[in-house]
This record gives C-alpha cells, sequence and structure tokens, in this order.
C-alpha cells in the first residue's frame, strides 16, 4: 500500500456540491480530487501532472480526462507503458467515462463520478445572481481556424497489433498531438476516437500570416510526429495521418475558470472541417481545406495558389457541392520551407 502522504490532494470528500470528481480510497479513508477549475487534467507519477500518483507502475505522464462541451468526460491514456483500465479492461482510444466508473492505473484505483447538476432558473432557487452569471457559458461570435487530424486505416491496425503495443502507440500519438498542438499556440479541443481537434482563435483584426503559418506547421509536425513512431514500434505498416483545415465564423465559449480560457466552438465552421477531412479519401489527397482558408492563404502568400489543387466534393449533410482545396505532405512541407527561407 503506497505511503498516503506522498499523494496530491486538493481537498476532502464531501458532499455538499454533487461537482465531477475522482474518489481514491486508501487505508487511512477516501479522497476527492475535484475535476474543476479546468477541461483537461493529467495523471501521472511526475510533478507536472494535475494528479500526482506515486506509484511505481503508474508512467511520469499516464492518462488525461478531457471533459466536453456536453459535459461528457473522456479518459485518454497517454500512451503509459502498463496502460489504463475502465471498468477492468484496457482502453487503447479515448473511451467516454460514465458515472460510477472504475479506473485502474498502474496498482492505483480510483472511481469516476459526475453526477447529473440540475441548475435552478428562478428566484426561488437561492443562487446568487453574480455567481450564477460567473459560472454561466459565454458565447461570442469569432473567427476561427479548425483542424481535424484522423489516423488512417486504424481499424486495420487494431485488428493486426497487440492489445498493449496498440494502446501504447495511439496514447503516445495523443500525447504527442497535444504537446505540438501547444507549440503552435492551440490546444486539443476533442480526442474522438482515433482523431484529434484543435481550435485557432483569431483576432478582431482579421487573421494574420503568422496564425496561419502555425496551423499548417503545426499540421506538419503531426505529419512527421506520426511517421516517426514506425521507427518507435514493430508496426505492420507506417503510420499516416488526414487532415482537414476549415476557417470562418462559430459561436465560442469559454467553459472553464483555469489559467487559461477554456473555448469550444460550435457550428458550421467545426461541422465542415470534419468533413472536409473526409473528403481527403475521396480524393485521393493528405490535407483538404475550405474555400475561406484557401483565400487567406493566397492574400498572405501568392505561392499557395500552387499549392493547392481544386476539387468539386460532396460532403456529407451539404445539400450543394463544396469547393475544397488540396495537397500531399510533401508538398505542404516544400511550401513551409520556401517560407522558412522566405
Amino acid at each position: 500500500m503506497h505511503d498516503r502522504e506522498n499523494y496530491r490532494f486538493l481537498e476532502p470528500v464531501v458532499t455538499l456540491q454533487p461537482t465531477p470528481h475522482l474518489l481514491l480510497r486508501t487505508e487511512s479513508g477516501s479522497r476527492r480530487l475535484p475535476l474543476t477549475g479546468s477541461n483537461c487534467w493529467t495523471i501521472g507519477r511526475s510533478e507536472d501532472n494535475n494528479f500526482v500518483l506515486p506509484d511505481r507502475w503508474i508512467s511520469r505522464n499516464h492518462a488525461m480526462l478531457q471533459s466536453m462541451e456536453t459535459g461528457e468526460f473522456y479518459l485518454i491514456d497517454l500512451g503509459s507503458r502498463n496502460g489504463s483500465f475502465v471498468n477492468g479492461r484496457r482502453v487503447s482510444i479515448p473511451v467516454t467515462l460514465h458515472n460510477g466508473d472504475r479506473l485502474t492505473f498502474g496498482q492505483t484505483e480510483l472511481e469516476f463520478y459526475s453526477p447529473p447538476i440540475n441548475h435552478p432558473t428562478d428566484s426561488s432557487s437561492g443562487m446568487d445572481s453574480k455567481e450564477f452569471t460567473a459560472t454561466a457559458t459565454l458565447h461570442v461570435r469569432r473567427m476561427i481556424s479548425v483542424l481535424v487530424i484522423d489516423i488512417r486505416d486504424f481499424t486495420v491496425l487494431t485488428r493486426q497489433l497487440d492489445e498493449k503495443i496498440l494502446s501504447e502507440v495511439i496514447g503516445t500519438w495523443f500525447r504527442h498531438a497535444g504537446d505540438i498542438i501547444r507549440e503552435y499556440g492551440s490546444w486539443v479541443d476533442k480526442y474522438i476516437g482515433d482523431a484529434v481537434m484543435a481550435i485557432w482563435i483569431h483576432g478582431t483584426q482579421g487573421v494574420n500570416s503568422d496564425e496561419m503559418l502555425r496551423i499548417f506547421r503545426a499540421l506538419s509536425a503531426m505529419h512527421k510526429m506520426t511517421s516517426d513512431l514506425y521507427n518507435l514500434y514493430p508496426l505492420p505498416f507506417p503510420l499516416r495521418i488526414g487532415a482537414g483545415i476549415n476557417t470562418g465564423f462559430a459561436m465560442v465559449g469559454n467553459t472553464g475558470s483555469g489559467d487559461r480560457p477554456d473555448y469550444t466552438a460550435l457550428g458550421d465552421t467545426v461541422n465542415a472541417a470534419f468533413r472536409l477531412e473526409t473528403s481527403t479519401k475521396q480524393i485521393g489527397q493528405d490535407v483538404a481545406i475550405g474555400e475561406t482558408t484557401y483565400q487567406h492563404l493566397v492574400d498572405l502568400d501568392s505561392n499557395s495558389m500552387n499549392l493547392f489543387k481544386h476539387y468539386t466534393v460532396a460532403l456529407k449533410g451539404y445539400d450543394v457541392p463544396t469547393k475544397t482545396h488540396a495537397c500531399n505532405f510533401a508538398e505542404l512541407d516544400t511550401f513551409l520551407q520556401m517560407k522558412s527561407r522566405g
């Protein structure tokens, strides 16, 4: 049994507030680890985690919990050596958690609780109006760029790869994806099966050249990182990714109170980015971008016109064909190298 003094706890168990939390049971009693103040919490042995667990069977950066604007929570294994388990089953891709689920990391077990919260809507509730305003979600209309990246042939990979190795590979990919996206000025807004979605929020003055180039450099780095996994793990074939990028207005919400705004975006701009990523399989390209993204690139650098080929695709859920522009990663890297030399 681990020494309870080595654990980092935020507060003892209380039952006054039905806030989402993890429950860790020890010989001396139970401890509550609140899932508040952010939309992302990391777990591991390293001191830079939100929840530090000194279990030698736990990796330095073992797993991550992420909350969505829908209220759902996902558990993402970060390529841990010994795996993350939900109700005794090892997980290799982000999995939705349910109230009462048992999470196991190494020899440490926690329970996940996320009871439904019914917010009163009238003055009889007794809730202070200022408090309600502070915790309510704020949505504003902003210009954003959405990047969606998906692992190619993931279903084939799951059939050919040992589950333990698969968990390490995919977890490592998710961890590095988060690091790369942060390095280039954004964050992973969603982990969805074998895909990630990131958002860049542009200023009121519009999209500038540095912002747009950061998005494409992040994508290029993601491509290189994904390819390098073939040299680190015994994979049956090199991993590949496809991507969709779309720029436009969306309703952006600040759903948190941590040290950075926990923004998420809703609307057609986001939906189209997912559809554009899917279209790359139809047209045989690696990257597909929306018309607005393309126009911003051309405005910033006329060489972009030579980079992307023009296509008309039928996007699921759209009544009329959509114009898109696409390229492969070799062409994208050539363009970015030219920009670096320029």
